[in-house]
This record gives C-alpha cells, sequence and structure tokens, in this order.
C-alpha cells in the first residue's frame, strides 16, 4: 500500500485510539477533609509512629501517601491521616498532608558535609545537654548548638549535667552575655527544675554520647525505660538512643530524645544567619565586602562589626561572642 503524500493530510486523519482521552492528568490531589491530625513521634524503616492530636496515648503507624512522593517527614512534624487510625496491631493509616514547621533542628556530618540532615521539627526549646565532667564540656559543641538553635527557631537552654562531679560556674560565666538560660542537674537531686522547664513544651534534647540525655529522660518520664550506657575508658559516651524518638510528659508536653552525636556540622549555615541573632551588629554587617565572614582581623580585615563596639553601640564582650560562634562552623581558633 503506498504511503500518502503528507502535504495531502488534514485533521481528519488524525487517529484517536477509543477510549483514551487527549486532557492532561490533573494535579488536583484529593481534599482528605475527614483527614485526622497528628504528630510525628517515631521513625522506623519506612514507617511512623503517630501520636493522634486530641488523644496522645494512641499511637498510630502510618506510610507516606503515594502523592507525597519523598516528602521528608522526620519526628516532631505535625501531619494529618487518613485510613486506619484506630493504633491497633497490624493496622496501617496514611500520611496525606504534612504542616509548616515552625522549627527545624538541622545538622551536616562535618563542615564539609553538602548534605543537611533534619533532626527534629517544631521543637520549641533545644536543651543543649553538656556533662560538666566524665566527658568533660566540650564548648565547641555547644557553639555549634546555639548556631544551630539561632538559624532553626529554637530557643537554646544548656543542661548541665553531673555537678555533683566538677562546678557549673566557669562554664556558665562564658555564656553570660548570650543570656542563655540553663538548668543544672546532680545525680543526687532531684530533677523538678528540669520537669518545670520541660511542662507542656516540644523539647528537643541533643548532646555527645555519655553526657546522660537518655538518664535525664528516664527521670522526667519514668515509663521511658530509654537504654543508658558507661562512658568507655577513653571519655568518650557509648551510643544508646539510635533514632530520634518523642515522649509525652506525665504534666503535658514532649520531650524529644535524639541520638548521640560525635559531631554537629554546620555547612548549610551562612555567616549572615548567624549575625541575624545579634541584632546590634546585623544593620551594620550589610556594610561589609562581599564573602565577609565577620571575624575580623586578619581573616576579614574589611569587617566593619568593630566600628560597631568602638561607637559605644554594642558590647565587645558580645562581639567576641558573636565571632566565637562564627568560627564554630569554620574550624577557626580565636
Amino acid at each position: 500500500m503506498a504511503r500518502r503524500d503528507w502535504r495531502s493530510l488534514d485533521e481528519s486523519d488524525v487517529r484517536v485510539r477509543p477510549g483514551k482521552g487527549s486532557r492532561p492528568r490533573t494535579k488536583r490531589r484529593p481534599a482528605h477533609a475527614d483527614a485526622v491530625p497528628a504528630m510525628v513521634v517515631a521513625v522506623d524503616r519506612g514507617r511512623w509512629r503517630c501520636a493522634i492530636e486530641d488523644d496522645p496515648d494512641r499511637i498510630v503507624t502510618a506510610m507516606r501517601a503515594r502523592e507525597l512522593g519523598r516528602t521528608p517527614i522526620v519526628v516532631g512534624d505535625r501531619v494529618r491521616l487518613v485510613g486506619d487510625v484506630s493504633g491497633k496491631p497490624d493496622t496501617l493509616a496514611r500520611i496525606v498532608r504534612v504542616a509548616d514547621r515552625d522549627s527545624v533542628l538541622r545538622r551536616t556530618a562535618d563542615d564539609t558535609d553538602p548534605y543537611e540532615r533534619v533532626v527534629v521539627a517544631n521543637a520549641e526549646q533545644l536543651l543543649i545537654v553538656t556533662s560538666l565532667a566524665d566527658p568533660p564540656p566540650r564548648t565547641g559543641f555547644i557553639d555549634r548548638c546555639l548556631v544551630a538553635c539561632y538559624t532553626g527557631g529554637l530557643e537554646p537552654v544548656l543542661c548541665l549535667t553531673k555537678a555533683d562531679l566538677a562546678a557549673p560556674d566557669e562554664l556558665l560565666a562564658s555564656y553570660a552575655d548570650l543570656k542563655v538560660p540553663f538548668v543544672v542537674t546532680r545525680r543526687d537531686r532531684d530533677v523538678s527544675e528540669l520537669v518545670e522547664l520541660l511542662h507542656n513544651r516540644v523539647s528537643a534534647l541533643v548532646g555527645h554520647s555519655g553526657v546522660g540525655k537518655s538518664t535525664l529522660v528516664n527521670r522526667v518520664v519514668p515509663e521511658a525505660r530509654l537504654a543508658t550506657g558507661e562512658v568507655s575508658a577513653i571519655g568518650k559516651g557509648r551510643h544508646t538512643s539510635v533514632s530520634a524518638v518523642a515522649l509525652p510528659l506525665p504534666g503535658g508536653g514532649w520531650v524529644i530524645d535524639t541520638p548521640g552525636v560525635r559531631s554537629f556540622g554546620l555547612a548549610h549555615v551562612t555567616p549572615d544567619e548567624v549575625v541575624e541573632a545579634f541584632p546590634e551588629f546585623a544593620e551594620a554587617a550589610e556594610e561589609c565586602p562581599p564573602n565577609c565572614g565577620h571575624l575580623g582581623a586578619p581573616e576579614d580585615p574589611g569587617c566593619v562589626l568593630d566600628d560597631v563596639v568602638a561607637s559605644g553601640n554594642a558590647r565587645a564582650s558580645r562581639l567576641s561572642s558573636l565571632r566565637r560562634l562564627l568560627a564554630s562552623r569554620t574550624g577557626v581558633e580565636l
């Protein structure tokens, strides 16, 4: 059969397969008006454990709905569920919505890692748990956590443990100008001050292994029964928490225990984001040369933040604190 000359074809010659419309597939998502609000309390191998908002004791296992694609969902995320939300064994619901986050705790594996990891979402405050001895405190780690708080929208709180082994005065003095709230605990005293601090709030705990995070959680949530471990012979803690988990507090609120970390990378944080946490320097920083790290001479000889102190509009100790935080994200010793 001879082929027809294409110049003689018109729209009537176009073949349309029966039953196949030409209208493009709609991107309209179901409304899910009956979806139940919940909070993610644990993540395990592609399944999310969610506490129902109106009934926190009811824990539902859920999967991510196909329409969400690869949307990241972490502990603390506020979600909406459809399907079987009874929480009974061998039931499975679907996460169909993830609400915008009010705050986020991010870190990278190190300062050269381009991939940031969201550790916790929607926490109101971050307790930076540091032991005063066994293992000794590491101010560089504290500084990095402060940067993560200031850039992620969380309120930082210094939680100093093992005060029965060493006094907290010197460490607290080094953060006095930042006016960071703090709580000090001892193994031979009750934790009523800590309980009051956590009451009716969503709080995350972060710290090196061995500083006593899980021990603290066990004291404020006795039924948690989290595993705890001894500090190794070389002064480093052993990991006992392997993934973040949110636990309800008896008097109201949530506490989120996170795995102990060896390092807290800040590759995703820019100097300007840190400066924004210091309003007395934020406006002046805009006059600095491009790509200024705000560390001052000799690293950044054109930095104008020193002029703010010289003019009497800020204290020198505040600038020192700011530059120490900035240095912590780059590894520069100040």
